[in-house]
């Protein structure tokens, strides 16, 4: 009989749950559901961190519990990773002969999981993955990864790529940097509503790569020869909307000596990105919508209809649901653009891109400044990696690298540290945003304060506890993680 063996990278979701009487790691999930004779665990912390680890896996299992250490550069670096995992599937094919392989891949950093998936495709593994919502699942895996590897020309086939299951990806696409699994699938969702010629709406913070995401998918799409067009509707004078958008004739109006063609003509058969479309003001929608509806448009003082083929993408930080529910954005308008829907998250929730993000911008300003006479290249302090992780980033992506930038101006030597990001912050001073501060006299919704009240402080709870919601809703005196669980459904925090 074969022996069945479980390969798993041991990630901090299954160190931290380790002690937990009443919920499981991805690892021990899957030890449970698959009843294993044998398990090589893969850690790249050091043995004196883990020896407990281990114990006391061994001693809640049956299975034989062999740990592997392993040295690597940082838990995202694929070479060392690919390394290591190499050489483990070496060492037990070697040692064994008669045996069935599984591949774990719901523990460990997104990096590990692209390797793992990887190596399993290349020697045919079974995979099992253990998720909150769906328990111990084998995960459908819809491309052939070692194929798609081995078939490169050049050989120099990103596994980051291959980890998203080979969406199409354009430089413009590779340019949007994320170690967050659900950015890696809304940068799918992005590939897939390229190919179809959709309107797209994207919402999202301020800084969270709308434009990119805009840019991306205009590059991928039937009109990427075409032009791209790119306007901020909160930045049109209202007079101006109509002339801006759709042109005028000569003579139009007062000081128009030369017949002009908007936005939607000079996109023609092309793209038109409108950025912070929710600021459109109600009477310009009405015309908007009759262009998107019948492809036709009448310039400003004109007689005669002209046709044009345009794609729409816009792009909002408002909640157009609610601007509609309000009478601020007409409903039809709102369901004409919707059809492809992206809403991108805040930096804040992006697990792991922070840190991922900040190396590859210092990277690229490294590269942009090393001509630069005695500028010389930086590299961030540990203290500075844990500082940038810490905070907030209300101005998300753009926010972090202008703060960067700015530590690189002022620090001559080639080590960024916690106080030369700290000094390169600028705070900003915004009215009323202490919850015990707003003003009554102006009308408040103090149902919704309850829900920023609590969404706050558990978002600063398991960020404190890495996750681990034992420990979390100990921290906020809380019975029982369930109670947590329950709120974080209830409020929709991640």
């Amino acid at each position: 009989m074969k022996k069945k063996v479980l390969v798993s990278w041991v990630g901090n979701t299954d160190i931290d749950m380790i002690e937990s009487p009443d919920a499981f790691g991805p690892l021990e999930s899957v030890m449970n559901a698959g009843s294993f004779d044998i398990v090589y665990a893969l850690t790249s912390n050091p043995k004196s961190d883990m020896g407990s680890y281990f114990a006391l896996l061994s001693k809640k299992h049956k299975s034989t519990v062999n740990p592997v250490f392993t040295t690597l550069i940082d838990p995202t670096h694929y070479g060392d990773i690919s390394k290591a995992m190499g050489t483990l599937i070496s060492d037990i094919t070697k040692t064994h002969t008669n045996i069935d392989i599984t591949m774990q891949v719901s523990s460990g950093t997104p990096s590990m999981t692209a390797v793992s998936i990887l190596v399993g495709k290349k020697f045919g593994f079974k995979f099992l993955q253990s998720t909150r919502e769906n328990g111990v699942i084998e995960p459908e895996l819809p491309f052939d990864v070692a194929a798609d590897f081995h078939s490169s020309k050049d050989n120099k086939t990103k596994l980051s790529s291959l980890f998203i299951g080979e969406a199409p990806d354009t430089a413009a696409f590779s340019d949007i940097i994320t170690q967050s699994p659900e950015m890696e699938t809304l940068k799918q969702k992005a590939a897939i509503i390229s190919k179809r010629d959709v309107p797209v709406l994207i919402t999202g913070e301020t800084g969270t790569g709308k434009e990119l995401f805009a840019k991306a998918i205009h590059n991928t799409s039937q009109r990427a020869g075409k032009p791209l067009l790119i306007l901020n509707c909160g930045a049109i004078p209202k007079d101006l909307i109509d002339t801006t958008l759709f042109g005028h004739v000569k003579g139009a109006f007062t000081g128009a000596i030369h017949a002009n063609d908007g936005y939607f003509t000079q996109a023609d058969g092309g793209t038109l990105f409108l950025d912070e479309f929710g600021e459109l003001p109600l009477d310009a929608q009405v015309r908007l919508l009759r262009v998107l509806q019948q492809g036709i448009l009448t310039p400003v003082g004109a007689t005669k209809e002209q046709k044009v083929d345009v794609r729409i993408i816009t792009a909002t930080n408002n909640d157009l649901g609610k601007e509609v529910a309000e009478g601020r954005f007409r409903e039809d308008l709102f369901y004409r653009v919707a059809i492809g829907v992206l809403h991108l998250p805040p930096l804040r929730q992006r697990s792991g891109d922070v840190t991922h993000l900040a190396k590859a911008l210092l990277e690229q300003i490294n590269e942009e400044a090393k001509d630069e006479q005695e500028y010389k290249h930086k590299k961030f302090s540990v203290s500075a990696i844990n500082f940038m992780d810490q905070q907030s980033w209300a101005g998300n992506v753009r926010e972090l690298q202008a703060t960067i930038l700015r530590a690189t101006l002022w620090q001559a030597g080639d080590l960024l540290t916690e106080e030369d990001l700290s000094q390169s912050i600028i705070h900003s001073h915004k009215t009323n945003t202490n919850i015990m501060d707003r003003d009554v006299s102006q009308g408040i919704d103090i149902n919704q304060l309850t829900v920023e009240f609590r969404q706050h402080y558990v978002v600063q709870a398991m960020k404190l506890c890495n996750g681990n919601k034992t420990k979390a809703a100990k921290l906020l005196s809380m019975e029982n993680y369930q109670t947590l669980d329950n709120w974080i459904k209830k409020y929709d925090i991640n």
